[in-house]
């Protein structure tokens, strides 16, 4: 079978569902074989064709799963539900991860967005084609399952491409590579970020650095002193087996940071006072920043950028302690290496060159990843000339991963009025469809439709 471009099948459930671009959606009768089961569509592909799988049982009764490996490695999921909308949403998804790539990893995804598939919404996500940091490694890996996802099953009425928190990043990435084909056809009729680390690899990051820095200042216990000494900028030396549950534990013992308050002592609460002021991390997010900032680091640092370093604090003046003075002068200070800079701006920064309507949704108090990510973009995007086509929203939530199920619904209910009928969405028409959403589900909608982030 050889996939049309202007005609686009695909056939789920027992029956063919026919459609063309900007045509209604219209569904025959006749028995057609799944795509991808039995005689499998051929395709430039080396991997094999997805196999059928049991769905989660967060997706709607009726919905067909597929999932596989694709020719690079990356394992993906694939969910179409019974009453499809004809549009394929492609999910990016955050991290990054830093562990080996395992088969079901993008079920967490599905089902963190499983009210997509709820709406009519294709979905399909992949785990890249391994673990570690990659902005052009993932965009790559997420074109390619676009692209076998209209090999096997036929190219969608529509394509969304969403990415969420550092797959924001792979996901703007992904759409200024890969946002027409070879003959300028268009590739991603819209792109939604959720919560998206948007400010680029050489800005967005630094913060974990200086966290580094500040904390050890207080601490000195990431490394102790019997320990090998490193610059903080590495987050670990190569060798070291440090875990996550080990660093909270120093954590605590500085900072009291997982014990009862009144058990911690006059040192640890002015120690914690002094980190979380001068850094504006939040306590509850303190071990997890520092966790980035370590094991990602490695990988980012030793890993992908040969060594050299990409961070700098050389010129940065701290202020919030009881005693700036003394922390300004005893503070780890370090330059960041040209090289090293350009070649994860190369890898990780955005330009700002949009051309496929862009729908951006963000927490005003987002723990994770803060909001001014969303100026940084915006102002890389009206630098590029295309404010034209973002729209951005904000909600008084204080979530990352997860915000409230009706705003995603309003926030794809908008995109898809976008494409289809040229209605550019705002803030406010964005909210009104979350409060029509909102009996679907039970969550509110906490849109701030005044709000605009003020740049870093």
């Amino acid at each position: 079978m050889t996939v049309r471009h202007d005609w686009l099948r695909l056939a789920v459930l027992g029956a063919a569902f026919v459609f063309a671009p900007g045509a209604a959606f219209a569904q025959s009768t006749a028995p057609q074989r799944i795509a991808g089961q039995g005689d499998a569509i051929p395709t430039a592909s080396t991997a094999p064709s997805p196999a059928e799988a049991a769905c989660p049982d967060t997706l709607p009764q009726g919905t067909r799963c597929w999932s596989g490996q694709a020719a690079k490695g990356g394992f993906y999921w694939i969910a179409v539900p019974q009453n499809w909308n004809g549009t394929l949403i492609v999910h990016a998804h955050g991290g990054p991860r830093t562990s080996a790539p395992r088969i079901d990893d993008p079920l967490e995804d599905l089902n963190r967005f499983s009210m997509t598939v709820k709406e009519g919404f294709a979905w399909a996500g992949s785990t890249y084609r391994r673990g570690g940091y990659g902005v052009r490694m993932a965009a790559e890996d997420t074109n390619d399952l676009r692209q076998l996802f209209w090999d096997q099953f036929g190219r969608p009425r529509r394509t969304l491409l969403h990415g969420q928190s550092w797959g924001g990043n792979v996901a703007a990435k992904a759409a200024e590579l890969y946002a027409r084909d070879a003959e300028g056809k268009v590739v991603w009729d819209g792109v939604v970020l959720t919560s998206g680390v948007l400010a680029g690899g050489t800005h967005a990051y630094g913060f974990r650095a200086d966290l580094r820095a500040v904390y050890q200042h207080y601490c000195n216990n990431h490394p102790q002193p019997n320990e090998p000494q490193y610059p903080l900028w590495q987050g670990l030396p190569e060798g070291s087996r440090l875990t996550r549950a080990q660093l909270a534990e120093r954590v605590k013992t500085c900072t009291g940071v997982g014990l009862p308050q009144a058990q911690r002592s006059v040192i640890q609460k002015r120690n914690l006072a002094d980190i979380l002021a001068v850094t504006g991390v939040e306590e509850d997010q303190l071990v997890g920043h520092l966790a980035w900032g370590t094991f990602l680091f490695r990988d980012m640092v030793q890993r992908r950028l040969g060594g050299l370093n990409p961070f700098s604090n050389a010129g940065t003046v701290y202020a919030g302690s009881h005693d700036d003075a003394a922390l300004n002068a005893g503070v780890q200070r370090f330059s960041a290496d040209p090289m090293a800079l350009a070649r994860l701006g190369y890898d990780a920064d955005l330009s700002g060159m949009i051309v496929a309507p862009t729908l951006t949704i963000h927490g005003k108090y987002d723990p994770t990843a803060f909001v001014w990510h969303e100026a940084v973009y915006r102002d890389h995007v009206a630098a590029a000339g295309r404010s034209d086509l973002l729209v951005q929203t904000f909600t008084n939530e204080t979530s990352h991963s997860a915000l409230h199920a009706p705003e995603y619904v309003a926030i794809f209910e908008a995109m898809m009025d976008w494409v289809d009928n040229d209605n550019k969405p705002s803030p406010a028409s964005v909210a009104t469809l979350c409060e029509a959403a909102k009996g679907r589900y039970d969550q509110a909608c906490a849109f701030d439709v005044d709000f605009v982030p003020a740049a870093p």
